[in-house]
Order: C-alpha cells, then sequence, then structure tokens
C-alpha cells in the first residue's frame, strides 16, 4: 500500500463571469491525478448543459452559456445581483466494476455590484464554494404606485370603493444597467404590515400568474399587451374587495418584484391572467 500525502489546492476549473454569459474552463484531469474525465460526464447547472467545446490538443473542455442558461439562480441582494450554478462530475462507466474518479461538484457564484462598478478578473475555484465578481454599472430601485385610469400620473387617494378598479404600476430603475424585464412573482393583500399575517389574500402567485382574475365577479387582469419600449414596467387592474366578516377598511397589498434577462421568458417568467370566456 503507498502512502497518500497533501495535495496542493487543484486548479483545474476556471470561470470568467462576463455581462451576459459564463464562461467555465475545466481541465480532464479534473482531480489531478493524471486520471483523465470524459467530458461527457461534466455537466453545468440544474439542467445539465454540456460542454459547447471540447479541446483534445490541451485536454480542457469549455462551457459557454448566458447568464440565465442551464438552470442558474437569481438573487437579489442589497449590493448584489447574484447568479449561482454549479459544475458537476458523475462518472459513468457501463459494465466496469470499479472507477478511478468521483462524483463532484463545484459552485459556481457570480456577483454583480447593484450600487457601483467593481473589476473583474477571471479567478481559479478551489473545491470549496467560490466567487467572482463584475462590473454591474448602475442601480436598481423598484417601486409599486397607485395609478390614475390613464396610468400617466400617480393618483393622489388610496381610498375605493368597492366595484372600482385599483391601477398598480410596478417599475424598475435600471439606472444604465444591461437590459432587463421587470416581473411580479407574488402579490398577497393583508390587513396588517406582515406580509405572513392572516387574514391573507394571494392576488399573484407561482411566478406571476394573477390568481384573483380567476374568480367568478373579478375584472382582476394585467394590463395587455405589455409595452415592449417598457420591460421596466408592469401594470396590472385590481378589482377592488375587502375581508369577509372584517370591518376594517386598511389594507396592505405586499408584492416581490424581480427582473430577468429581456429575453428569458418561461415559467418563472412571466405575467398570466386567466381568460374566463376562452376558459385558458
Amino acid at each position: 500500500m503507498s502512502d497518500v500525502g497533501s495535495v496542493s489546492p487543484l486548479q483545474t476549473v476556471m470561470v470568467q463571469c462576463g455581462e451576459h454569459n459564463l464562461l467555465v474552463s475545466a481541465q480532464l484531469d479534473l482531480f489531478g491525478t493524471r486520471h483523465l474525465i470524459k467530458a461527457a460526464d461534466l455537466t453545468l447547472g440544474t439542467a445539465g448543459c454540456q460542454p459547447t467545446r471540447v479541446f483534445p490538443e490541451n485536454q480542457t473542455v469549455l462551457f459557454d452559456y448566458g447568464l440565465h442558461e442551464c438552470g442558474s439562480r437569481l438573487q437579489m441582494t442589497e449590493d448584489f445581483l447574484v447568479y449561482t450554478t454549479h459544475l458537476t462530475h458523475v462518472p459513468n462507466y457501463p459494465g466496469s466494476v470499479i472507477v478511478r474518479t468521483n462524483v463532484a461538484v463545484v459552485p459556481i457564484e457570480c456577483r454583480y455590484s447593484r450600487k457601483g462598478n467593481v473589476s473583474s478578473d477571471p479567478i481559479r475555484p478551489t473545491w470549496i464554494p467560490f466567487s467572482s465578481t463584475r462590473s454591474g454599472e448602475g442601480h436598481l430601485s423598484f417601486s409599486l404606485r397607485l395609478m390614475n385610469g390613464d396610468w400617466l400620473t400617480e393618483r393622489t387617494s388610496t381610498v375605493y370603493s368597492l366595484g372600482d378598479l385599483i391601477h398598480i404600476e410596478a417599475s424598475v430603475s435600471l439606472a444604465n444597467h444591461v437590459p432587463l424585464k421587470l416581473y411580479i412573482d407574488r402579490c398577497v393583500a393583508t390587513l396588517s404590515p406582515d406580509k405572513d399575517s392572516t387574514p391573507r389574500y394571494s392576488i399573484i402567485d407561482y411566478n406571476g400568474c394573477l390568481l384573483d382574475s380567476k374568480a367568478e365577479d373579478s375584472f382582476s387582469t394585467f394590463v395587455s399587451p405589455r409595452d415592449g419600449r417598457e420591460p421596466d414596467k408592469l401594470r396590472f387592474d385590481l378589482d377592488a374587495f375587502r375581508f369577509y366578516g372584517d370591518e376594517r377598511s386598511l389594507m396592505f397589498i405586499t408584492c416581490h418584484l424581480r427582473v430577468a434577462a429581456v429575453d428569458q421568458g418561461d415559467s418563472r417568467n412571466k405575467a398570466c391572467t386567466f381568460q374566463k370566456l376562452q376558459n385558458m
């Protein structure tokens, strides 16, 4: 039996966070043991994206995908936009009794400043969580406003009667940021500022479905068509209501707003209204 000594930190994975895309380069000698893995056994993200290029001459593979592709996750903090994904190695040796490489997951994180400019360089990750930062020029500022029916001016009164339509405009100030599109993940109405208090009523949920539009007596709807020239705004009409059995007239509406790439429309990025006549 041979003795196994300590191994210096590996530098077999390189990551570069771009403005719109993510570049991940991995050596086929992933573990630094001289046992080469198969390129097909490496995937990126929860979607399992395959390498975009293989370089036999230097035994490396390259993943070149958009920041929103391959099942990456976007989170927003007070100071950063954070994209997270991972590089996964799952060895596949059909018919073999032994293997010489292990399953490995390399976490990848890209941070983009929301409030200033930070220089960026490619990083050399180790086998612990790592991150890379890059310039994110500008500042994101989200807002919700009650509007008049012309959608041009803000409503000065917050008093509504049953039967009124409440015109709500969500917006984000991109401030020279890369183009992004605004979405409303969810909105909830409560009788106190605490969004988790009871009673509560889900107005929007499931990443952008206007649930109140399904109610038989509701005229709530997203304003359509959405103006492609204003991806930073999203508007919807809410049919005024009150909570059954409660005489309090003051109501709070809390919404979770999010931005995504302008061309990324999928099940997580949508603004859906139920059409009663077409039952769709």
